[in-house]
Parts: structure tokens; C-alpha cells; sequence
């Protein structure tokens, strides 16, 4: 594929959600409540992409109530939190939602997100992702992670596809 034309086909889009929806640093409470911040550009976006009949899911390493609500909110509904080994829950969804791959977008930032950017149609990463997974992104967007670069990306894929609505 060609730059021009590497969203053209998607329809689905994975998200990792620490380092992609976050920037990697966690705050914790004292009461020990890890604490997360999301950029409402990023929600925007996806409530833009959703009206555009893409689809998504979020398959995270994390453990949050506070996220999990924040992305059902936005309207991705498929969620799956705890998981370090990614692939098998990957895997699982395409086969369970008889999804095409080549029509899917993952976004991840870190080591356990490679097996699924490898599976994926177009493979994609926030701009201070890990030099492993820059390696095998087709896109790298200039933002960092939790610096909209979930807008970013939406915004390029609804352009390409004319969908976008501004």
C-alpha cells in the first residue's frame, strides 16, 4: 500500500489504551488508585469515527474501572482489561465478529502489542512509541501518546475515506 491509500480499507480499529489513549506515566492515589489522563480530542474522535460506522475494541494490559468506563462512554464496547499476552484475544475477535484483517487498524505503543500490529492490516503507533514498534508500524503519527494522537489518526482515516465531516 501506498501512503495515500493505507486507510483506505479500514473499518475496524484496536486500541491499546496505555501509551496510545495515555501518555505512560501513571499517577497513583494514596489510597493506591492508579490514575490515568485521556485527551478529549482523542474522544472526540472516536465519537466522529463510531457515527462513521467504523468499529472498535480496546484490548489493554491495564486494570481500570475509570477507563473502561471512559472508553464505553465513547461507545467502544468490546473491552478486554488484565490481558498481557494480546494475540489469543486478537485473534479471538476477528474470529468471533468475522472480522476481515486486512480492514483492521491496531494502535500500540509497547513490546506486547507486536504480535497484534503484525496480524493487523495496517499496523500503527503514537509518535514515542518503542523503537521495536515503529519498526513494524505502516503509520507513526507525529503526536505522542495521549497527545491526541488517537485524533490523528481518526482524522486521517475519515479524510481518506471522505467520511470526515468538517
Amino acid at each position: 500500500m501506498t501512503k495515500s491509500n493505507l486507510f483506505e480499507k479500514i473499518k475496524i480499529l484496536v486500541f491499546d489504551v496505555d501509551g496510545v489513549f495515555t501518555d505512560t506515566r501513571i499517577l497513583i492515589s494514596e489510597n493506591g488508585d492508579f490514575l490515568r489522563t485521556m485527551n478529549t480530542r482523542d474522544g472526540f474522535a472516536i465519537k466522529l469515527a463510531k457515527r462513521a460506522g467504523i468499529q472498535m475494541a480496546a484490548i489493554t494490559g491495564g486494570i481500570s474501572k475509570g477507563v473502561e468506563n471512559r472508553l464505553r462512554t465513547l461507545g467502544i464496547n468490546i473491552i478486554h482489561t488484565g490481558i498481557m499476552d494480546k494475540k489469543p484475544i486478537f485473534e479471538k475477535l476477528i474470529k468471533e465478529q468475522n472480522w476481515n484483517p486486512e480492514e483492521i487498524l491496531y494502535i500500540g505503543d509497547d513490546l506486547p502489542d507486536i504480535p497484534c500490529l503484525l496480524l493487523a492490516g495496517v499496523a500503527a503507533c503514537p509518535a514515542d512509541a518503542v523503537p521495536e514498534v515503529k519498526a513494524v508500524s505502516d503509520f507513526i503519527s507525529s503526536k505522542n501518546g495521549g497527545d491526541f494522537c488517537i485524533r490523528d489518526l481518526v482524522e486521517r482515516i475519515l479524510k481518506e475515506q471522505d467520511k470526515w465531516p468538517f
